[in-house]
Protein backbone atom coordinates (compact mmCIF):
# COMPACT_ATOMS: atom_id res chain seq x y z
CA UNK A 1 0.00 0.00 0.00
CA UNK A 2 1.25 3.63 -0.99
CA UNK A 3 1.05 6.54 1.74
CA UNK A 4 -0.18 9.17 0.70
CA UNK A 5 1.30 12.18 0.60
CA UNK A 6 0.79 14.13 4.49
CA UNK A 7 -0.52 17.51 5.00
CA UNK A 8 1.76 20.47 5.56
CA UNK A 9 2.80 21.04 9.01
CA UNK A 10 0.20 24.06 9.61
CA UNK A 11 -2.56 21.99 8.48
CA UNK A 12 -1.92 19.26 11.46
CA UNK A 13 -0.91 22.25 13.79
CA UNK A 14 -4.92 23.74 13.10
CA UNK A 15 -6.40 20.45 13.18
CA UNK A 16 -4.50 19.73 16.94
CA UNK A 17 -5.61 22.99 17.91
CA UNK A 18 -9.33 22.64 16.61
CA UNK A 19 -9.11 19.48 18.32
CA UNK A 20 -7.70 20.39 21.67
CA UNK A 21 -9.68 24.02 21.13
CA UNK A 22 -11.54 25.27 24.60
CA UNK A 23 -8.95 22.51 26.95
CA UNK A 24 -6.52 24.41 29.40
CA UNK A 25 -3.93 22.74 31.11
CA UNK A 26 -3.57 22.03 35.16
CA UNK A 27 -2.45 26.11 35.55
CA UNK A 28 -5.34 27.14 33.56
CA UNK A 29 -3.80 28.27 29.85
CA UNK A 30 -5.23 27.08 26.72
CA UNK A 31 -3.64 23.78 25.76
CA UNK A 32 -2.51 25.09 22.53
CA UNK A 33 0.21 26.50 24.34
CA UNK A 34 1.70 23.14 25.23
CA UNK A 35 1.19 21.90 21.97
CA UNK A 36 3.45 24.50 20.39
CA UNK A 37 6.08 24.19 23.03
CA UNK A 38 5.94 20.14 22.49
CA UNK A 39 6.47 21.07 18.65
CA UNK A 40 8.63 23.62 18.93
CA UNK A 41 10.97 21.42 21.54
CA UNK A 42 11.07 18.49 19.06
CA UNK A 43 11.63 21.09 15.91
CA UNK A 44 14.82 22.63 18.51
CA UNK A 45 15.95 18.93 19.11
CA UNK A 46 16.51 18.07 15.54
CA UNK A 47 13.34 16.48 15.11
CA UNK A 48 11.76 15.83 11.35
CA UNK A 49 8.53 16.77 10.15
CA UNK A 50 6.84 13.50 10.55
CA UNK A 51 7.94 13.83 14.84
CA UNK A 52 6.97 17.65 14.68
CA UNK A 53 3.72 16.10 13.15
CA UNK A 54 3.13 13.75 15.88
CA UNK A 55 3.92 16.41 18.52
CA UNK A 56 1.10 18.53 17.61
CA UNK A 57 -1.06 14.92 18.25
CA UNK A 58 0.51 13.64 20.78
CA UNK A 59 -2.42 14.62 23.24
CA UNK A 60 -4.83 14.13 20.50
CA UNK A 61 -5.64 10.54 21.15
CA UNK A 62 -5.10 10.07 25.26
CA UNK A 63 -7.11 12.96 25.77
CA UNK A 64 -9.84 11.59 23.68
CA UNK A 65 -10.14 14.84 21.28
CA UNK A 66 -9.49 12.73 18.31
CA UNK A 67 -10.26 8.64 18.05
CA UNK A 68 -7.88 5.86 16.93
CA UNK A 69 -9.85 5.33 14.23
CA UNK A 70 -9.42 9.46 13.40
CA UNK A 71 -5.74 8.60 13.75
CA UNK A 72 -5.57 5.69 11.75
CA UNK A 73 -7.93 7.21 8.64
CA UNK A 74 -5.71 10.53 8.48
CA UNK A 75 -3.48 11.27 5.98
CA UNK A 76 -0.41 10.97 7.96
CA UNK A 77 2.94 8.56 7.67
CA UNK A 78 2.89 5.02 9.02
CA UNK A 79 5.52 6.78 11.28
CA UNK A 80 3.72 9.98 12.57
CA UNK A 81 0.82 7.62 13.46
CA UNK A 82 3.48 5.14 15.48
CA UNK A 83 4.88 8.09 17.29
CA UNK A 84 1.34 9.47 18.65
CA UNK A 85 0.11 5.81 19.54
CA UNK A 86 3.64 5.19 21.08
CA UNK A 87 3.03 8.45 23.26
CA UNK A 88 -0.86 7.95 23.97
CA UNK A 89 -0.91 6.18 27.64
CA UNK A 90 -3.31 3.63 27.80
CA UNK A 91 -5.77 4.23 30.81
CA UNK A 92 -4.65 1.89 33.80
CA UNK A 93 -1.10 1.04 31.84
CA UNK A 94 1.52 0.26 33.85
CA UNK A 95 3.90 3.28 33.33
CA UNK A 96 6.90 0.94 32.92
CA UNK A 97 4.84 -0.90 30.14
CA UNK A 98 4.18 2.62 28.42
CA UNK A 99 7.99 4.16 28.69
CA UNK A 100 9.51 0.73 27.02
CA UNK A 101 6.88 1.16 23.88
CA UNK A 102 8.04 4.76 23.72
CA UNK A 103 11.69 3.68 24.03
CA UNK A 104 10.44 0.77 21.02
CA UNK A 105 9.18 3.06 18.40
CA UNK A 106 11.48 4.80 16.51
CA UNK A 107 11.23 8.95 17.08
CA UNK A 108 8.58 8.72 19.64
CA UNK A 109 11.54 9.31 22.62
CA UNK A 110 12.14 12.85 21.04
CA UNK A 111 9.01 13.41 21.34
CA UNK A 112 8.08 12.63 24.49
CA UNK A 113 11.27 13.95 25.65
CA UNK A 114 10.13 17.64 24.35
CA UNK A 115 6.60 16.78 25.97
CA UNK A 116 8.19 15.71 29.40
CA UNK A 117 10.29 18.99 29.02
CA UNK A 118 7.52 21.43 28.65
CA UNK A 119 5.83 19.94 31.33
CA UNK A 120 8.34 19.82 33.83
CA UNK A 121 8.75 23.72 32.78
CA UNK A 122 9.43 25.17 36.32
CA UNK A 123 7.93 28.34 35.19
CA UNK A 124 5.07 26.37 34.27
CA UNK A 125 5.21 24.46 37.67
CA UNK A 126 5.67 27.43 39.98
CA UNK A 127 1.71 28.61 39.37
CA UNK A 128 0.43 25.52 40.57
CA UNK A 129 -0.34 24.33 44.33
CA UNK A 130 2.41 22.49 46.22
CA UNK A 131 1.01 19.09 46.75
CA UNK A 132 0.14 19.10 42.70
CA UNK A 133 3.79 20.77 42.00
CA UNK A 134 5.30 17.71 43.83
CA UNK A 135 3.58 15.23 42.19
CA UNK A 136 3.76 15.94 39.15
CA UNK A 137 8.11 16.80 39.65
CA UNK A 138 8.18 13.19 40.61
CA UNK A 139 5.72 11.49 37.96
CA UNK A 140 8.04 13.74 35.38
CA UNK A 141 11.26 12.60 37.09
CA UNK A 142 10.24 9.28 37.24
CA UNK A 143 9.66 9.09 33.46
CA UNK A 144 12.90 10.74 32.37
CA UNK A 145 14.71 7.82 34.53
CA UNK A 146 12.81 4.93 32.51
CA UNK A 147 13.60 6.65 29.87
CA UNK A 148 16.79 7.04 29.76
CA UNK A 149 16.81 11.00 30.01
CA UNK A 150 18.50 11.60 33.56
Amino acid sequence: MTETTPPPLAEIESTARAAHAGQTDKAGRPYAEHLRAVADGVRARGGDEEQIAAAWLHDAVEDGKLSRLWLEEAALTRRTKDIVLAVTKLPGEPTEAYAARVLATPGALLVKEADLAHNADPARLAVLDGPTRTRLTEKYARMRALLGLV
